[in-house]
């Protein structure tokens, strides 16, 4: 620990929209942010020199394979970053004793249930993603035990690649057409940051569910951003079965938290209004 209560953080997966936020968030502790090219976690004795020469307090990963479709045919890759790497730094941080940090998903579920997946519920991941999400977390719970597993679900943010910024980015075509079939836990990431930035402070090592409050579809999602942001463009309801995808998606993943300390995001409308502020106020 610095002074004045403030932290070493490295930050792997660094230059990713939750890994930009982060930076934000944690600007009263001295951030250490690595990306792919400066850190590869597939690759251990990458992991353990960064950790020698940085000398971190804790480590944040950020870093994922995260094309839900590609990582069907690509699963190798997909159970290098999602599986390995956690599994890497898992090692490299129980052996200097500093917690570990790990972001994972909501595609860990299997989307058959019929109220909110708490920290508790069984999982069983439908697609390749969600199976790497998953082997990721086991590692790390078997191998450091100062961990913070956190699953959240649905990011969006105005300054990143997301479904709410490309479908805005679209807003001129006459209508557009979105999923209501499938329910979750539209999250906005700077909440998101602000939320890990929080329960770093604490020792209440496990896994934590952090996501936007409330639950949508996709298309509910896309209604409230037209709808606050004054867009006109038509956002028709469809069938997931209309668009075409590799991976299996959960039909119903949205998250809730009964874990302490009890750390609650704002309600994904919130989100939606302050990523309409903002995108639109720099037109």
């Amino acid at each position: 620990m610095l002074r004045n209560g403030t932290l070493k953080i490295l930050i792997a997966g660094a230059s990713g929209q939750l890994g930009r936020c982060l930076q934000i968030a944690l600007t009263r502790h001295e951030v250490v942010p690595l990306d792919r090219h400066t850190l590869d976690i597939t690759r251990l004795s990458q992991v353990r020199e960064a950790i020698a020469e940085y000398r971190p307090a804790t480590v944040i990963n950020a870093a994922a394979f995260n094309d839900v479709d590609r990582a069907e045919s690509q699963s190798t890759e997909a159970y290098a970053v999602n599986a390995l790497g956690p599994r890497n730094l898992a090692v490299a941080t129980a052996a200097i004793d500093i917690p570990l940090l790990h972001l994972s998903t909501d595609f860990v579920f299997d989307g058959a249930a019929i109220r909110p997946y708490n920290e508790f519920d069984r999982t069983n991941p439908l697609s390749t993603y969600g199976a790497s999400k998953l082997a990721g977390e086991n590692a790390i719970q078997s191998l450091n035990a100062r961990h913070f597993i956190v699953r959240t679900a649905w990011l969006f943010w105005e300054n990143g690649a997301n479904f709410l910024h490309s479908m805005y980015m679209r807003s001129s075509q006459p209508e557009l057409r979105a999923v209501s079939d499938q329910c979750g836990s539209p999250t906005y990431v700077p909440h998101l940051a602000a939320a890990i930035a929080r329960l770093i402070a604490t020792d209440s090592y496990g896994t934590f569910h952090l996501a936007g409050g409330g639950a949508a579809t996709r298309w509910e999602l896309l209604c409230e951003l037209f709808r606050v942001a004054g867009i006109p463009t038509p956002v028709v309801p469809a069938s997931h079965r209309e668009f075409s995808a590799a991976a299996k998606r959960p039909a119903y993943s949205v998250l809730t938290s009964i874990q302490d300390p009890r750390i609650e995001l704002p309600p994904w409308q919130q989100g939606v209004a302050e990523f309409a502020f903002n995108v639109t106020s720099r037109e």
